[in-house]
């Protein structure tokens, strides 16, 4: 399942040094500068290591965010606001906007810069499993955790983190409302793709199916209607993925509708449906070929190409002609003009974001070494600084390799 779903780019951003000579008057404070420095330096390798697991993604982002909330908590006993918040500037691009990239002062912009590419990377963890052949048991519900986790994190930066930014997030910026929904919903949708696979592979109930697909295709085209105000120049060929999704999945759960009224002796019925779900697969099909030419961000993926978009078309068309072949000879029933409606509800298979917590304040980030940060001093001229215009160059991300297609998410 290579190149089964779309993925825009990593966030980019300029180096920081932590150099505060002058303000960090202490061995320890001067130890959590230089520890900052190389977590950070650490964190964003991983982001582009094809070996990387979600064990040591996640250890390498604790140490870095573990460090870094001694820049944020308070460390003085009070209520007031860390001093140390706004002493570095920090600089990203986002997913949707190439290089031109946000600049703050302010440490709570860089933990959630960091922690928005976290979930980015969840997402392409998946992708890339996904794309493995043979896929496991196992390795499918890793591909299935990783996106709940992904939406767990993009979720609390949105409820918890994003709102504390004094500089609140421009328009068309990875932080603001309607791209970080559309993350979650994304993240959601594809989380319960799998949970569709493998209801499939293991012959569950249609009902149960169908019901997931349509839940499935709502959450689609919720993620479209989220853009829908977003900057056409960056949003279109995102939206264009989301409307292929919303349509295949719509084609899926008339599909298995169909064969839920055709046991329950309502051939009309499943046959009206099962035309619908050819209509919404043909429309899948096209929009396919409208998405590959699209210009965007992104990686462009190929669902099209994959046998379990294949395998739906033929699974239509069979069902489609066994219902109109039992029709004519023991129902005969009239096939209704409209098609019958999807109140269908999911009780299983429904993907929650994982909730998601920050690690504890590292153990070097004392009060104590807190007092020896001195800002009366004031931090000496960062070479870095010279560079601050400096248009940030985009990350190299490792190619996809296609594999062999077996047609499924789960063997």
């Amino acid at each position: 399942m290579t190149h089964w779903f779309h993925r825009n780019p990593l966030k980019a951003t300029a180096p920081v040094s932590f150099n505060l000579y002058g303000v960090a008057s202490s061995p320890a404070a001067n130890k959590i500068c230089n520890d900052l420095r190389t977590t950070r330096a650490r964190l964003l390798d991983m982001f582009t290591d094809t070996t990387c697991t979600p064990e040591i993604m996640k250890k390498s982002s604790d140490e870095y965010f573990a460090l870094l909330q001694g820049f944020i908590l308070p460390l003085d006993g009070t209520t007031q606001e860390n001093k140390l918040r706004f002493i570095q500037n920090f600089r990203w691009t986002d997913t949707l906007q190439g290089n031109i990239a946000s600049a703050q002062q302010d440490a709570v912009f860089e933990l959630v810069s960091m922690a928005f590419n976290v979930a980015i990377w969840y997402t392409k963890f998946a992708s890339r499993l996904a794309g493995k052949e043979n896929i496991t048991e196992d390795e499918a519900k890793d591909v299935h955790k990783s996106l709940k986790i992904a939406a767990g994190i993009f979720k609390t930066l949105k409820e918890t983190h994003i709102p504390r930014l004094i500089t609140p997030a421009e328009k068309g910026r990875d932080l603001e409302p309607r791209v970080i929904d559309t993350y979650i919903v994304q993240s959601q949708a594809e989380a319960q793709e799998v949970a569709i696979a493998r209801a499939i592979e293991l012959n569950h109930n249609a009902s149960l199916i169908a019901a997931l697909s349509f839940e499935t295709a709502n959450f689609y085209q919720k993620a479209d209607h989220t853009l829908n105000t977003l900057d056409p120049e960056c949003s279109s060929k995102w939206k264009k993925y989301l409307q292929l999704k919303q349509h295949f999945y719509m084609a899926y759960a008339h599909c298995y509708h169909g064969q839920t009224l055709l046991a329950g002796d309502k051939c009309g019925e499943a046959i009206r449906s099962l035309q619908e779900a050819e209509k919404f697969y043909s429309r899948a099909e096209a929009l396919c070929k409208e998405y590959r030419q699209m210009k965007g961000p992104g990686s462009t993926a190929k669902p099209s190409e994959q046998l379990f978009f294949k395998k739906l078309g033929t699974f239509i068309k069979n069902t489609l002609e066994k219902c109109q072949r039992e029709n004519s000879f023991i129902y005969f029933h009239k096939v209704p003009a409209e098609a019958p409606a999807l109140e269908l509800k999911a009780s299983y298979g429904l993907a929650e974001p994982s909730s998601f917590e920050l690690p504890p304040l590292s153990a070097q980030c004392t009060p104590e070494v807190y007092t020896s940060f001195d800002l009366t001093k004031g931090p000496k001229e960062d070479k870095a600084k010279a560079k601050h215009d400096e248009e940030i160059k985009p990350v190299k991300e490792p190619d996809l390799k296609p594999q062999k297609d077996t047609g499924c998410v789960v063997s």
